[in-house]
């Protein structure tokens, strides 16, 4: 598999690393928004950054690439992207987290939330603890998980940042050197507490799920997402 990786920082290194041990090819690495000949490649993988996502993703689905994003921070332009895929009859996965663990983790949080929405007297909470680097707060995995709590739960209708009101979930966004990513649900009354929390150790988690993504939507079309992959859900 001839892979281009757009966005070619620490993850780029990482899936670059895994790929190669899964005997595929590194056609195309760049950080670049431009320059370089897409069709080379037999798949996409964008891990750039927000102001480069759109173009990336919109440049690889015109030229009929298989293309996966974990790039976050760029999703008010989520619903064009769909479009293109579609009158180009391309295929397109987004993930705010390409971890097989987290996308369990996310299953798992929305089964919770289901049973806690029951329980009234719990008031629920996320924290999320990333390395300095990351640019966007909250992550998108955070978002996510705040998204799939609300989907499950009747008495919150937004999450906020750094921030609690009623009806909102609070998410608190730590930025820790050298800390891969660690998020904490927190469900507490005030007789006890119930957590659930995925810690990743290193990138290597990412990288991988992200290549198996990959090798999953070769010869696909439609939009898909890491439940797609997994067949969880």
């Amino acid at each position: 598999m001839k892979i281009a990786l757009l966005g070619y920082g620490k993850m780029g290194k990482a899936i670059e690393e895994i790929a190669l041990l899964r005997g595929h090819q590194i056609v195309i690495k760049t950080s670049d928004e431009d320059g370089y000949d897409i069709t080379q490649a037999d798949v996409a993988i964008d891990f750039s950054v927000p102001k480069a996502a759109f173009f990336n993703i919109a440049k690889c689905l015109k030229h009929g690439v298989p293309v996966i994003s974990g790039t976050t921070g760029w999703l008010d332009n989520y619903e064009n992207i769909v479009s293109i895929c579609k009158e180009e009859n391309g295929a397109f996965i987004y993930a705010s987290n390409f971890s097989l663990g987290v996308n369990i983790f996310f299953e798992l949080n929305k089964n919770l939330a289901k049973i806690m929405s029951q329980l009234k007297q719990y008031n629920v909470s996320i924290e999320e603890i990333h390395h300095t680097q990351k640019l966007d707060a909250p992550s998108g995995t955070a978002i996510t998980l705040a998204e799939g709590i609300i989907s499950e739960h009747s008495e919150y209708s937004k999450w906020l940042l750094n921030e609690s009101k009623e009806k909102a979930i609070p998410i608190n966004a730590k930025r820790i050197d050298s800390v891969p990513g660690t998020h904490i649900i927190d469900y507490s009354s005030i007789t006890d507490s119930i957590q659930l929390t995925h810690t990743a150790h290193n990138r290597q988690g990412f990288a991988l799920g992200a290549i198996i993504a990959a090798e999953w939507i070769l010869d696909k079309k439609g939009i898909f997402t890491m439940k797609d992959v997994l067949n969880i859900g």
